[in-house]
């Protein structure tokens, strides 16, 4: 593949937009829908819990979040202007009945109050952090003491194989991503590593490596 063509398909990873931003929003969907699953059941929904998540794409997969628990409320973020379309488009049953509700921000500063969200999610979006220390100050502003975040990305040594990454990523290992939590006011609750077998752009069934890290916001004891 040209470098052009290798920079197109990072830009779109990052930024879906277009035609072609519809068809990379339902590729990437079914390629992650298993972190995704993976990193809600991580997160230990209750009732009436608010939820945050940021960098939704499609947002295919909210249907399943509601099956974890009742009365919850979801909220998504998103940079990419189609991805909010097609989200409030695919899930518009949940957002008539106020349950879903979508909004697009910049990629740093989340749009909410301080303590609103009892969890927080993002899956595969780690990469594309423009001030990582800022964006996890922000994430445990917002949400409530006790409350968890669940990082999920698949890891560099699977990802640097990839010849599009070498464009818009930054790509992270587990290590990588302890030290720079390490560096808030986060506490792990636990790490986890998985292999799952998914399918390549030339349809070929290959491992994937990732990391499921799951934090808290403990109280600060002076």
């Amino acid at each position: 593949m040209e470098k052009e063509e290798l920079q197109a398909i990072a830009s779109q990873l990052k930024h879906p937009s277009g035609e072609k931003g519809i068809e990379m929003g339902n590729m990437m969907n079914e390629t992650n829908i298993n972190m995704t699953k993976h990193s809600i059941q991580n997160l230990n929904i209750s009732a009436a819990n608010k939820i945050l998540e940021l960098g939704h794409g499609n947002a295919g997969h909210v249907e399943f979040l509601f099956e974890q628990a009742k009365d919850l409320k979801y909220y998504g973020l998103e940079m990419s202007d189609l991805m909010f379309q097609e989200a409030r488009k695919i899930n518009r049953n949940f957002v008539s009945q106020k349950q879903a509700f979508f909004s697009l921000y910049d990629g740093n500063k989340i749009p909410f109050e301080d303590e609103s969200f009892e969890k927080v999610f993002t899956v595969n979006t780690i990469y594309f952090w423009q001030h990582p220390k800022e964006l996890l100050s922000e994430i445990y502003r917002v949400l409530k003491p006790n409350g968890n975040f669940c990082l999920t990305f698949a890891e560099e040594d699977f990802m640097k194989k990839l010849p599009f990454t070498q464009f818009e990523f930054e790509l992270y290992s587990t290590k990588k991503a302890q030290d720079l939590i390490g560096k808030s006011d986060f506490k792990i609750v636990y790490t986890e590593m998985q292999t799952e077998k998914v399918k390549s752009k030339t349809g070929e069934l290959v491992d994937r490596a990732f990391t499921t890290i799951v934090l808290e916001k403990s109280f600060k004891s002076f």
